[in-house]
């Protein structure tokens, strides 16, 4: 189902954020509910769960049933956190 999910995220939605220098991936998947990061200028955006639900929710919803539901995760990527680490021990 994640490679579904992908492919749909590449193919319909990822185009979409592209105008807005942003995109959407799959962070979980689990009991027919997807979690999904925003990236880039969408992950910071006021309006990104208005974007996930108009945009990402329903696309992945109308071409995946077996999605039942989509949600924002906004927990912080540990690439991010890597990044900080680093930058807090002055190793980068």
């Amino acid at each position: 189902m994640k490679e579904k999910i992908n492919k749909v995220l590449e193919e319909k939605v990822n185009p979409l954020l592209a105008s807005h220098n942003g995109a959407a991936i799959l962070s979980e998947y689990e009991n027919g509910v997807a979690k999904i990061r925003l990236t880039g200028a969408c992950s910071s955006c006021p309006s990104a769960q208005y974007t996930l639900e108009d945009i990402v929710k329903s696309e992945l919803m109308e071409s995946l049933p077996e999605v039942k539901d989509v949600v924002l995760d906004t927990s912080v990527s540990p690439d991010l956190l890597e990044m900080a680490n680093k930058i807090l021990h002055k190793k980068i």
